[in-house]
């Protein structure tokens, strides 16, 4: 069972979300902080006193705009701990999804709070910790694969988590990037070329100023006259002549490799 601390600075949000909280049979304990200084003393004291002890905290259940020390400001200094709580980002703004994916939250639950889309953050939260519980494999067992990188999409008021790795390419529109994956497109509020930054490492390359695809997912590379292309599924987006070459180079060491 879950032991929480709910952090928001306005009582009667604090109050609710801690009677959803209590509500839930998979939590143990559920206490309230009104401001992120309060929370912080708090999380210290369960620190210090281990993950066994009476004052532990599995999970901080936070709001974001707060006076003081925001939400966000509170996240990125629990980071520096050894082993901190986990997050879950209770708000009422969508505009912060992105910044919760780069702090590793677990997720991000936008008010008004409803009770099943609460009861899915807690199962969330849930499975990872008993995961982290779970007892070490002995040692001819494989190692566990890490779990894929999220990113987080709003869809009608709910935030999901698509994996990167279920991405074939990403196409710009303005501020805002679509995501395309198997089973659709998702608009998320971050510029492309964050994107190519971030996921350079896992594989995805600038193919034009419009698009970040997916090495592992280019069926085919294509020249006609002096165009380039490439196929991925049924897709097929141009290859600027700025990124030609270096798409090649990349392909060709990818086959032989």
């Amino acid at each position: 069972m879950l032991r929480v601390l709910a952090v928001d600075d306005e009582e009667p949000a604090l109050g609710e979300l801690l009677y959803l909280l209590r509500a839930d049979p998979r939590i143990r304990s559920a206490e309230g902080a009104t401001d992120a200084t309060e929370a912080l003393r708090r999380i210290g004291r369960a620190l210090e006193a281990g993950p066994d002890g009476d004052e532990a905290i599995d999970v901080v259940f936070l709001d974001i705009h707060m006076a003081g020390l925001t939400g966000l400001d509170l996240a990125r200094l629990l980071a520096g701990f050894a082993r901190p709580p986990l997050i879950v980002f209770v708000t009422a703004h969508e505009g912060f999804a992105v910044q919760a994916f780069d702090l590793k939250a677990v997720d991000y639950v936008l008010k008004p709070v409803r009770r099943e889309r609460l009861a899915e953050a807690v199962r969330r939260v849930r499975e990872l910790v008993h995961a982290a519980a779970a007892p070490a494999a002995p040692p001819a067992v494989a190692p566990a694969v890490a779990a894929p990188e999220q990113i987080p999409v709003e869809l009608g008021g709910v935030t999901r988590f698509v994996a990167v790795d279920d991405i074939a390419y990403v196409e710009a529109q303005g501020d805002y990037a679509r995501l395309h994956t198997d089973g659709g497109s998702h608009l998320v509020r971050v510029p492309l070329s964050t994107l190519e930054e971030r996921w350079a490492a896992r594989g995805f390359v600038r193919i034009h100023r419009s698009h970040l695809v997916a090495l592992a997912r280019i069926d085919e590379l294509r020249l006609d006259g002096g165009a380039t292309s490439v196929r991925l599924g049924s897709t097929e987006l141009a290859v600027s002549r700025r990124h030609a070459r270096q798409l090649r180079d990349l392909l060709m060491r990818r086959a032989g490799g």
